[in-house]
C-alpha cells in the first residue's frame, strides 16, 4: 500500500479514528475532512455478514438517491425506433444499435450506464467481456422496454450497489458541497434499500459495521444502532 501524505496524516490526527460517531456527527466529520482542491465525494462503506463465496449471499440492488450523487451520469442506450427517440428526449447522453455496439466492441467506454431494451440483447450479449459489470442486466433494470423511465431515473441519481469480494459494499451519498441534511437524507434511504436487499440465507446481524469517508479523506466509522434507528 502506498504511503499516505502529510495533508492524509494531518487530517487523521483531528479525531479518534477508533470512536463510533453518530450519523450526523459522522457526516459532519468528513465534510469538515473534505479540504482537497474539488468538490470531494461522499462515500459509504457498509461491512456485511454474509459469505461473498456463496452466490445466494451476495447483494445487489439499486436506489434513486432523494438529493442525486451531485453530478450527472452519462448513459449510453442500445435501442431502435420510437424506444430510441424516448431515450433521446429522457436525456439518453448516446443512443445508437448495431453502431454503438460496434463502437463498444472496438474499445469505447466513455459511459457510466449501459442501457438496452430486450430485443437487442442478442446483439449486445457478445458484450460482456468488454463491459463486465456495466452489462445491461435485468436484474440492474437496465435490459428494459421502459427505456425512457430508466434514463430519467439514472439521470435523477440512481445508484447500483453490489458486495464485492470482502463482502463490502460500496456507494456514494453526495458531495462533501451537500448540506449536512441532505447527506443524511441520501444516506437513510440507501440504508433502507441495503436492508431490504438482504439475502434470505443470511443470518444474524447484516450490518456489521458502516465507515464513512471523502475522496481523499480518512474513513469515520459510524455507530451501527444509531445509523438503523434513523429508519424506526
Amino acid at each position: 500500500m502506498a504511503e499516505r501524505g502529510k495533508r492524509y496524516k494531518a487530517l487523521t490526527k483531528q479525531y479518534d479514528r477508533n470512536q463510533l460517531y453518530d450519523p450526523v456527527q459522522a457526516i459532519e466529520l468528513v465534510k469538515r475532512m473534505a479540504t482537497a482542491k474539488f468538490d470531494e465525494t461522499i462515500e459509504v462503506a457498509f461491512t456485511l455478514n454474509i459469505d461473498p463465496r456463496k452466490s445466494d449471499q451476495r447483494v445487489r440492488g439499486s436506489v434513486v438517491l432523494p438529493y442525486g450523487t451531485g453530478r450527472s451520469p452519462t448513459v449510453a442506450v442500445i435501442a431502435k425506433g420510437e424506444q430510441a427517440r424516448e431515450a433521446e428526449q429522457a436525456g439518453a447522453d448516446y443512443v445508437g444499435a448495431e453502431d454503438l455496439v460496434k463502437r463498444i466492441e472496438d474499445g469505447w467506454k466513455d459511459f457510466d450506464y449501459l442501457v438496452a431494451t430486450p430485443d437487442m440483447m442478442r446483439i449486445v450479449s457478445r458484450l460482456g467481456r468488454k463491459l463486465g459489470p456495466k452489462m445491461p442486466s435485468t436484474r440492474t433494470g437496465t435490459v428494459t422496454q421502459d427505456v425512457k423511465g430508466v434514463v430519467e431515473e439514472l439521470k435523477r441519481g440512481r445508484v447500483d450497489f453490489r458486495s464485492d469480494q470482502g463482502g463490502v459494499v460500496h456507494s456514494v451519498i453526495g458531495k462533501a458541497s451537500f448540506d449536512t441534511e441532505k447527506l443524511l437524507e441520501n444516506f437513510k434511504v440507501l440504508l433502507d434499500s441495503l436492508i431490504r436487499s438482504r439475502p434470505p440465507g443470511v443470518r444474524g446481524q447484516f450490518i456489521k459495521s458502516i465507515t464513512m469517508s471523502s475522496t481523499m479523506g480518512p474513513g469515520v466509522k459510524v455507530e451501527l444502532q444509531k445509523a438503523l434507528s434513523l429508519l424506526r
